[in-house]
């Protein structure tokens, strides 16, 4: 993924999304292990948790505040969808394929939509040219100016 915004920033951001990540899983190593080390580990877990209020302290002041002359980091936005979708177990990289194929899909139904109209135009405009020929010029800089060719009239 191409950083967003300054690198600088952006690696700020990303390192201490990666402290966030080492803290929940020392707490997730920390209650596996509760009470069975043989050693109290409330102490260890409460500093662990007090760890990792802290980091996403840290990360939200970097996002929210800045300082006047810097411009604020703006991470990128990820869609609901994707959110769901990772939820119910599935790849990201399957809905960004899916993504894709569907927005294919849908560019070549808006092109063909487009050269569909663009043959009607045309066909309508050669017919009123026959029906009405003092429109002729009035149809001719219509169809230049909608993108079709003046010469289909002429003939």
């Amino acid at each position: 993924m191409a950083p967003v915004g300054g690198s600088s920033e952006h690696d700020v951001v990303e390192k201490q999304v990666k402290e966030i990540i080492q803290d929940l899983y020392q707490v997730m190593v920390q209650i596996q292990t509760y009470g069975t080390a043989g050693v109290p580990t409330a102490g260890v877990l409460e500093q662990q948790m007090i760890d990792v209020s802290s980091s996403l302290q840290k990360i939200h002041a970097s996002t929210s505040t800045v300082p006047s002359n810097q411009p604020k980091v703006k991470l990128p936005s990820i869609p609901p969808e994707l959110f769901k979708y990772v939820d119910s177990g599935r790849n990201p990289d399957i809905y960004t394929r899916e993504f894709v194929e569907l927005t294919r899909r849908g560019n070549q139904l808006m092109k063909g939509k487009e050269e569909a109209f663009g043959s009607f135009r045309d066909v309508l405009a050669q017919e009123m040219v026959k029906g009405m020929p003092e429109c002729k010029e009035d149809v001719r800089r219509i169809l230049e100016e909608t993108g079709g060719r003046g010469g289909l009239v002429d003939g």
